[in-house]
């Protein structure tokens, strides 16, 4: 197989480092070009990211040499090296705005992990096991771009992983309420204990944008095309609250349901709806799709972060606690990897189902 040439937009920051490892000896893509800001501009990678590197494995080999480009003066020299680009910059919403979408007019496709073009109305927001069939609005989004092969897909945001994967067999049985609280881990900021010794034994009420971000973007996951655009559903109302806590990695998330009036399923049938959960990313069995989905500890101290956020590499959710509550119908605990699930492995995953689909070839 010709592997797809990939490059990444902001490959300095976390996100960016953790796509970086991912790429490493990926049976599917071959990292041939990492872009950032201009003041890491012309650095070799290696250099680049000295005394920044924050993930527990050592730099590929294959990334140190790379001479890092700018992402926004060098982007027709980078849109011209690859087949297409990951994009995972620390800007400003507007400036990702201009920077995803010239990416595309130079025909490249951007598979994103930021948030800016999450609410663009032809803009996919994919998770591959939930909705894999909204990437067919990218041939609307071509049009309105006046582009062939470019376009822009994102992942959406790392907290929700942790919850809406148990929710979505569940919509068939008429959920109607839901209450979440989210526990999110420092590497979430982009930080590292080291960087944040005020996250040391610490919890923070507040991460902003983050309980707008959770009430609303599982809406889109679960809304239909309609025309060139993706209209969220209605169905379904959701209120968060959304803490910072002292872990490095993993969002777990304190889940309360209630379905309408009748249609209550029982506690046995939702562990076997998500024991059988599958998508299309199973179907295909895309490299990055864990095998099992949806995995439900029975212990009553699990899932925990430590022992549980790696599962299936990181990309499998873990799910726990279900019982009845006294205000709403069921109470759980679900959890997530979130720079891996919920981040860079999740578009990692993304870019696998728009090749499979044929979105992004390698001629």
């Amino acid at each position: 197989m010709k592997k797809y040439r990939v490059g990444i937009i902001g490959g300095t920051g976390m996100v960016g480092q953790r796509f970086v490892t991912l790429l490493d000896n990926h049976p599917w893509f071959e990292l041939v070009a990492i872009a950032a800001s201009s003041s890491s501009a012309g650095k070799r990678y290696e250099d680049a990211v000295i005394g920044r590197w924050a993930m527990d494995v050592s730099i590929p080999e294959n990334a140190k040499n790379l001479v890092v480009l700018d992402a926004e003066h060098d982007a027709e020299k980078l849109a011209s090296m690859v087949d297409f680009v990951f994009c995972a910059v620390n800007m400003k919403k507007d400036d990702i705005l201009a920077l995803e979408e010239k990416y595309a007019k130079l025909e490249t496709p951007v598979v994103s992990n930021n948030s800016a073009n999450r609410w663009t109305d032809d803009v996919p927001m994919v998770v591959p096991e939930i909705n894999a069939d909204h990437i067919q609005i990218i041939e609307d989004q071509r049009k309105r771009l006046g582009t062939k092969k470019g376009f822009i897909a994102v992942k959406s945001n790392c907290s929700i992983q942790s919850y809406v994967p148990a929710l979505t067999p569940l919509l068939q049985y008429g959920l109607e309420k839901v209450l979440v609280c989210t526990y999110q881990a420092i590497s979430g900021a982009g930080k590292t204990f080291e960087r944040w010794p005020e996250m040391v034994d610490n919890c923070i009420p507040y991460i902003g944008g983050e309980e707008e971000k959770s009430e609303q973007e599982p809406l889109k996951v679960w809304g239909q095309i309609s025309g060139d655009r993706i209209v969220p559903t209605s169905d379904v109302s959701i209120t968060a609250q959304c803490f910072r806590v002292a872990c490095q990695d993993g969002h777990m998330a304190a889940v309360f349901i209630k379905f309408k009036d009748g249609c209550t399923p029982s506690i046995e049938q939702i562990k076997e709806d998500w024991a059988s959960f599958a998508g299309r990313a199973q179907e295909l069995q895309l490299p990055s799709a864990p095998k099992q989905f949806l995995n439900y500890f029975e212990e009553a101290d699990r899932p925990q972060t430590r022992l549980d956020r790696n599962l299936e590499n990181g990309m499998a959710i873990s799910l726990g606690r279900l019982r009845q509550d006294t205000q709403y119908d069921y109470k759980f605990v679900g959890l997530s990897h979130n720079t891996l699930r919920g981040a860079a492995g999740g578009a990692v995953l993304l870019a696998e189902l728009l090749c499979a689909e044929g979105y992004i070839t390698n001629d």
